[in-house]
């Protein structure tokens, strides 16, 4: 039975998988997304560390926006200028 990576090794894997995952973001936005809500994050451990990036990495993945819903967003900020306009009219009805 083999042991556990250490969390160092688990970090550089974890920051691995994100570049895989998201190419176009190096690595210094990934560290600093990161560690946005730790201000000085000298004394940081490496489990802190992992942890920012797992949670990280699950805000990224969060942030997905399937293609049909996205068109969708499209195509009703195409329209907002008559949501507004509709909005006022029925505003004034009362």
């Amino acid at each position: 039975m083999s042991r556990k990576p250490s969390n160092y090794i688990q970090v550089l894997e974890k920051l691995k998988d994100l570049n895989k995952k998201h190419p176009s973001y190096g690595i210094g936005r990934h560290i600093s997304m990161a560690l946005m809500d730790y201000g000085d994050y000298w004394g940081i451990t490496d489990k802190e560390f992992l942890h920012a990036l797992e949670k990280y990495e699950a805000e990224l993945e969060m942030d997905i926006v399937p293609d049909k819903d996205l068109d969708q967003i499209i195509k009703d900020g195409e329209n907002l200028d008559t949501l507004f306009i509709n909005d006022e009219e029925e505003e004034e009805d009362y």
